[in-house]
């Protein structure tokens, strides 16, 4: 069974930094070996959630799982989210659809947090 990712944003008006969260997609599927991924948006992009597990259905994914790009859990992903996805699983036949932690807490965003501050240059 193919499992297929969605990488989950806000989305924006701003369409140069919807693109820039699309490259994103991109570049975790092919450093990740993933055959199966796209994009979501929860407003101000395109395709939103239901669109993007109708992408991957349509291309033989049996498991979808959701990762919230996202910092933290506030209400976007502790409200909208939960919803989004049942609505997706109901429009969509009950597709098997898990959603991964926010990136909030991994030990990763210290790294890259001090990368940017060093790359800023200290005064």
């Amino acid at each position: 069974m193919k499992t297929g990712l969605i990488l989950f944003a806000h989305g924006s008006t701003a369409e140069p930094a919807n693109e820039a969260v699309r490259r994103i997609t991109a570049d975790v599927a092919w450093q990740g070996g993933v055959e199966l991924a796209e994009t979501a948006f929860l407003e101000s992009g395109d395709p939103d959630l239901s669109g993007a597990v109708g992408r991957l259905l349509a291309r033989g994914a049996g498991r979808i799982v959701v990762v919230p790009y996202f910092l933290t859990p506030g209400m976007h992903l502790r409200r909208d989210l939960p919803r989004l996805v049942e609505e997706a699983r109901q429009a969509h036949g009950n597709p098997d659809i898990n959603v991964a932690p926010p990136l909030d807490g991994h030990p990763a965003l210290v790294s890259i947090v001090l990368d940017r501050f060093r790359s800023a240059g200290r005064s």
